[in-house]
Order: C-alpha cells, then structure tokens, then sequence
C-alpha cells in the first residue's frame, strides 16, 4: 500500500533525559536528511540502514541549530511499519522535541493519527489486528502477568490457533463445495454428517477452552473492579493506603471523612486491582456526603469485588446487615478490622451473615492480616492456574464477544447434524463461524471498526 510519510513524538510528554520523533514512509529518510547535519557531512539516504548517527537538527530556512541528536535510520521492509523509519533522539523536554517536530512537518511530513503507526504495521501486513491490539495491552500492563499475556499475544501465540481453527473450517467448506459443484467426480470423497460432526465437536472444544481463560485474561488486561464498602470509620480509607502502600485516602476518627469515590490501582500477587474506596455507607443529612454516598452505591454495582469491611471493636449494627444484603450473589470478602481494640462484635452473627464469603481478620493499625487478604484475592480469582506458561489467554472484550458469536454458530452446526439437515444448509452456519473468528485477526474486518480500534492508541504509537 502507498502512504504519505508521518511523524509524531513517540515518547511522553514532560522531562526526561530523552524524547524522540518517529517518521514512517517512503520519505522518512529524506526529510530527516533536509533536517540533520551529521558529522563530516554524512548523508542519511546513503548510510546503511539500522544504524545510529550523531548530529544536530538544524532549520533549512535560517540554517539555525535546533538541537543535539541521535538518529536511528531503519530502511523498510525490515522495520515496525514494514516503511522506511527514523527516529530522532532528542533531549527530554516540551520545547526541544516539539521544535523538531514542526521542522519534520515543514519538510513534508504529517502529524500521525493515534496509533497509525501500528495499523500500517497491521496494513502493510506485518502483524494482524489481534497481534496490533496486544501492543496497546503490553503498554497498559499493570503486572507481570499482564504484560506476559499481552507479550504471547503480541508474539501470535493467539493467532496461530485461529489461523488454525480457520484453516480446519475451510478445508471443510471446500470440501463440501467440491461436493456440491463436482458430483461427478468419484476420487472426491463425499462430506458425510460423521466427518462433519467429528471436526465440529473439536473446533467446538478449542473455543470452549479458549473462553474458560476469558475471565482470568479480562482481568489481566481491564483490573479487577474492587469496591471497598463499609459503614463510616470502619478503616476503609486505612486499607486502600495498605494496600497501595501509600497515603492516597485521608484517615481520622470522624465519620464521614471520605466524601467521594477514590480509585487507585495496585498490583495484588500478579493480580491488578482497580481498588475503589467508597464514602460509608449511612443515612446522612450531610448534601455533600449523601452524594458520596450515591456515588457509593453505584460503584457497588459495577464492582467485581467486593471488600466488606466490618469494625471489630463495634457490635453489628442495621447498617451493617443491610450491607450484607446489598452484596447478596456478589464475590466479596468479609474484612473485620480492628482487633487490636477489645472485640464486641458478634463473630457467630458475621459467619451466618457472611454465608459462603471468605472472612479475613485484620489490625491494619498493626499491618496485620493484609498478607491473608491479599492470598485471598488473588486465589479467589485465578487458583494459581495462572502459572500455566503454555495457555493462550483471551483477554481482550472483543475477542472474547466474537468468541462467544463463533462457538454459538459451531453449536447450530452441531444441532444441524443431528437433527440431520442437509450438509449444504449447515455449511451456512460453519462459514459464519469462520468470518466471526477472521474477525480476530483482521482478516474479515470492517474499515470504521479499524478506526475505531487504533484510534485509542496514543499519539506516537
């Protein structure tokens, strides 16, 4: 494919020790040559390509220099866009790298749309769309279990078994139209309901399997939901600060003090939890507080899972119960806080209320008891099944729906072959199956879905 030739800086904004400035395109090199004067007049169209070369970027028009740099020439094929790229390594900064950034654009290059620079990568065919969305994922990685899953897809460890999948449907739908086409020929074998139901039974475990790793992937790639609730002064906001091991959430003996709805993210055993810290929940004639009181309830509701957090020096109370109720068929975790103080709550009355919930008793005073509540998130959720080196994980809500769009149509077929429906019928059903999977990889994919996607890249992706 012909594309114009981009730029962007493909490093954060703000100080640092380095910026850089990516082109891609058939003119990268020439414009960066109208822009860099190296050492003893070396010229960028005639070095060879993946190297590094010291200079200055200097303004064509008042032959001004700009700034120190270190350019990276890398001539296609053998580049992330399969085009000829450079990089410009500048001092970290806003005003230097975003100087040679409007010279590159005066010379011809256009300021690149989010993540352009992957989708040529997925246009010019060097990855597919699931490898592509995996390179966002590794960027947002949160733990190392994360970035492990996001790295086996971005390797095409996903990929390969849909390639897979696709290839065993085709081999079957082409047979079936030989059938069809050419019954005269004899040395065809006929596709019979028996072969058929063979091949779908297994695509259908693949995909069986591939979905049981679904949750534990969403988790990796999105976080897990975690609300913290409770009644006011429980130690909710003491336990978000334990948890992320810093004083993000103001902690005093008034009830009330937390107002708002508080997010932090923090890393639980290789397990990334978007931890909420919600205003205690109580009747209150306080505007402000009401409101965070609201907020709280909606969080509760979108929560993967939920913290109850009880204080053990409190006997139970209406409030608390009715909080028990609220999380009825929820995941939560029961958290009685506060022994160190002498205990006057009900432990008899917190198990029958806790029902099959998992308790765990802390002195987040002490910093007691956080390393039993994190052992328990963490097998809550994955039951060290994790560790599995070997497993594709889908992680990703798209794929995970198309998936799930593809495993219903391979069960159609399934139901075609036994209630004996012409083979020609059913062969509708498996070319469904095989475009929802193609889907996946980008190969039967809308163009506004493509937008859609790289346009939640950043800038210099």
């Amino acid at each position: 494919m012909d594309f114009d030739t981009i730029a962007a800086i493909s490093t954060p904004m703000g100080e640092g020790a380095i910026s850089i400035v990516r082109l891609s395109g058939d003119d990268a090199i020439k414009i960066g040559g109208k822009i860099f004067k190296g050492v003893a007049g070396k010229d960028l169209e005639t070095v060879q390509s993946h190297t590094i070369h010291y200079g200055h970027i200097i303004d064509p028009d008042t032959d001004q220099t700009v700034e120190e740099v270190m350019v990276s020439v890398m001539k296609g094929p053998k580049t992330f866009t399969r085009e000829d790229v450079i990089e410009i390594n500048c001092h970290g900064g806003l005003v230097s790298v975003n100087r040679v950034l409007q010279l590159a654009l005066r010379q011809g290059a256009r300021l690149a749309e989010p993540g352009e620079f992957t989708k040529r990568a997925f246009l010019n065919g060097r990855i597919d769309l699931s490898q592509a969305e995996a390179v966002m994922d590794l960027i947002r990685a949160k733990t190392d279990r994360a970035m492990n899953v996001a790295l086996g897809q971005m390797e095409g460890r996903l990929s390969k078994l849909i390639k897979r999948l696709r290839q065993e449907i085709l081999e079957v739908v082409a047979h079936v139209e030989v059938n069809i086409d050419y019954p005269e020929y004899d040395d065809v074998e006929e596709m019979t309901h028996r072969m058929l139901d063979e091949k779908a039974r297994m695509i259908r475990q693949e995909l069986q399997k591939l979905l049981q790793t679904s949750q534990q992937g969403k988790i990796l790639r999105e976080g897990l939901s975690t609300a913290i609730i409770g009644r006011p002064n429980v130690g909710k906001s003491s336990l978000l600060n334990s948890l992320v091991q810093e004083n993000k959430a103001i902690v005093t003996d008034i009830p009330g003090t937390t107002r708002d709805v508080i997010e932090e993210y923090v890393n639980v055993r290789g397990v990334p939890l978007r931890l909420i810290d919600t205003a205690g929940i109580r009747e209150t004639e306080d505007i402000v507080e009401r409101i965070g009181v609201e907020r709280s309830r909606q969080v509760l509701k979108e929560a993967d899972l939920i913290l109850l957090v009880l204080n053990s020096a409190d006997s139970l109370t209406k409030e608390d119960e009715q909080l028990f109720k609220a999380v009825e068929g929820m995941d939560v975790i029961v958290i009685i806080n506060k022994t160190d103080l002498p205990q006057k709550v009900n432990m008899d009355r917190v198990r029958e209320l806790a029902k099959e919930h998992k308790m765990v008793t802390t002195s987040l005073l002490e910093d007691k008891g956080i390393d039993t509540l994190e052992e328990s998130i963490a097998s809550m959720f994955f039951e060290g099944s994790l560790e599995a080196g070997d497993m594709t994980y889908v992680s990703n809500s798209r794929h995970i729906a198309l998936i799930s769009q593809a495993l219903h149509s391979i069960e159609e077929v399934l139901s075609g072959i036994e209630f004996g429906t012409p083979i020609d019928i059913i062969q509708i059903d498996l070319t469904r199956t095989w475009e929802l999977l193609g889907e996946i990889i980008g190969d039967t994919v809308q163009e506004s879905l493509l937008n859609q996607l790289f346009s939640q890249f950043c800038l210099g992706k």
